[in-house]
């Protein structure tokens, strides 16, 4: 590391074998960075499996550490690749999607202007087979996103996030202290989305910072994703863990601790008779 360079933000991986093949165009996207003074990223890639279809896929580049696992899911990987993530802040890059140029540098320059927001998201643009993309309808306006706003909108749009998970750049010790991505087959990002707002503000940045390609093969795209049963058991505990930690009343960043009041000073003794 040059010797200027003081601080790092960890980007991180989740792929499985179906995926690897896009890997090649996310680290493109990632040397596309230009990283604000002090500054650097590192990529922590982990596989969910231990399969030989990943590893080739990948560049010989200090920066990037792999490292595989057995099978649990997106969700799985990422938190156990967390216990390499050594950065101020840990940015989210799935396998299969690109970063747009400057997407790391907006992400720091909130977090680092604003220690009361503990998160970032930014606009998405899907990107087509054909290479095309395309927006969201709906849209926040860039700035601010207070707490709650999310699991509202969430509830009253039919499960649907005002603001795209895969584009999460989260401070690490948020991510640490709320067990990083929910144990579930999926949807465990969206459940973390839900649980960073209710205990802390994020921001919206309208700028597109990430191209989310649509694939036959995405995960979101397979049928047991939409599958009734899961789904309604999917949202019902994303749901009560983000409740029950609004009700907690635990907040990032926590309220300074209240002095405890001085007590009075013991009086003095009565005169002997």
């Amino acid at each position: 590391m040059s010797a200027a360079v003081s601080r790092r933000v960890t980007v991180v991986t989740a792929v499985h074998g179906p995926s690897a093949r896009f890997l090649p165009e996310a680290y493109a996207s990632l040397c596309a960075q230009r990283m604000p003074v002090c500054w650097e990223w590192d990529w922590v890639v982990q596989q969910d499996g231990t399969s030989d279809e990943v590893r080739r896929y990948l560049p010989d580049d200090a920066r990037v550490s792999f490292r595989q696992g057995r099978p649990g899911g997106p969700g799985v990987a990422r938190t156990v690749a967390l216990a390499r993530a050594e950065g101020t802040y840990v940015k989210v890059l799935d396998a299969d999607d690109r970063l747009t140029p400057g997407a790391l540098a907006r992400d720091l320059a909130v977090l680092e202007a604003d220690p009361a927001v503990g998160w970032t998201t930014c606009r998405v643009l899907d990107l087509l087979p054909d290479g095309s993309t395309a927006g969201f309808p709906g849209d926040p306006d860039d700035g601010p996103i207070e707490r709650g706003t999310v699991l509202d909108h969430w509830k009253r749009n039919g499960f649907r996030a005002p603001v795209h998970p895969a584009s999460l750049c989260v401070r690490r010790e948020l991510l640490i202290a709320l067990g990083g991505w929910m144990a579930l087959p999926a949807s465990e990002d969206t459940g973390l989305l839900l649980a960073l707002d209710a205990v802390s503000r994020g921001w919206f940045s309208a700028e597109a910072g990430l191209l989310y390609r649509k694939w036959e093969g995405q995960v979101t795209g397979q049928s047991a994703h939409v599958d009734p049963a899961e789904l309604t058991a999917r949202t019902t505990v994303a749901e009560a863990r983000a409740r029950a930690l609004a009700g907690l009343g635990w907040s990032y960043p926590p309220a300074p601790a209240t002095a405890a009041p001085t007590p009075p000073a013991t009086p003095p003794a009565p005169p002997a008779p």
